[in-house]
């Protein structure tokens, strides 16, 4: 499996306002879950709570196979408890959660954000990440376990750099030596493992499958896979971008036009 460091991001040209901002929202959500637990199981995603529209305050009980039944904790959220959709997606379940989720909105987010502008990104973005998160919560809509963290909309920016930038250097972590690759063979591998992963998962219980939303991360990069492919479609001209100094730099690109 190859673990991303960094990419070729040299023709880029323009400051990455929206990603840097995301990066910041969610390390300071992040504190403040560590300052307060309560917030954490408050304004994370309770996907009965969605389909419900009830917002629970008191431990829920969960029954799992062989250990018996389980109280998962609970607490007050937002007014609105649709808005833990939104919440959700700056919240981490602990440091290595962050830290992996960081590194990669850190080493594709800016390609994609250059591609699509500052707003429509940050749009794409939000809507990536609601994608997931409603995939996440048709596959089990009466689970009382808190979803959170940014995978979902991570996810839609990897489909999207896959998509608009299959040919760009990644440099990666493989078998304990630093090798660069296409991006098309590292988040290819990437979603097959999410695939693999996810029918598993469905198969299992959510606690056999590790607690990975595996559904979020392939509904995200299935959504972001598709905005890109619409937004590629849609352009009668190519402006001046990353993109079209990669077509210029490596023609195969085209190709898949």
């Amino acid at each position: 499996m190859f673990f991303p460091i960094s990419d070729d991001d040299r023709e880029i040209t323009t400051v990455s306002y929206v990603t840097y901002g995301l990066l910041s929202a969610n390390i300071l959500l992040f504190l403040v879950q560590l300052a307060n637990p309560n917030f954490t199981y408050g304004w994370s995603v309770i996907p009965k709570e969605i389909t419900s529209g009830v917002d629970f305050v008191e431990p829920q009980p969960l029954e799992i196979p062989g250990e018996g039944v389980v109280l998962i904790p609970q607490a007050p959220g937002p007014p609105v408890i649709w808005l833990t959709l939104l919440s959700s997606m700056f919240m981490h379940g602990g440091f290595g959660h962050i830290a992996g989720n960081m590194l990669y909105l850190w080493i594709f987010g800016d390609n994609v954000e250059h591609r699509f502008g500052h707003i429509k990104f940050l749009i794409f973005y939000l809507s990536a990440g609601l994608v997931g998160s409603l995939a996440q919560i048709m596959m089990d809509p009466n689970s009382v376990i808190p979803n959170l963290g940014a995978s979902g909309a991570i996810s839609g920016i990897m489909g999207a750099y896959l998509v608009l930038f299959p040919h760009n250097r990644i440099n990666a972590i493989f078998l304990y030596q630093v090798v660069t690759v296409p991006a098309v063979v590292v988040l290819g591998m990437w979603i097959l493992m999410q695939l693999v992963s996810g029918y598993g998962s469905i198969a299992a219980t959510t606690v056999s499958a590790g607690g990975v939303a595996y559904l979020a991360h392939i509904g995200g990069f299935v959504a972001g896979a598709a905005a890109a492919g619409f937004c590629r479609l849609q352009m009668r001209t190519e402006p001046d971008s990353v993109l079209y100094r990669q077509y210029q730099r490596d023609p195969r690109d085209r190709r898949l036009w």
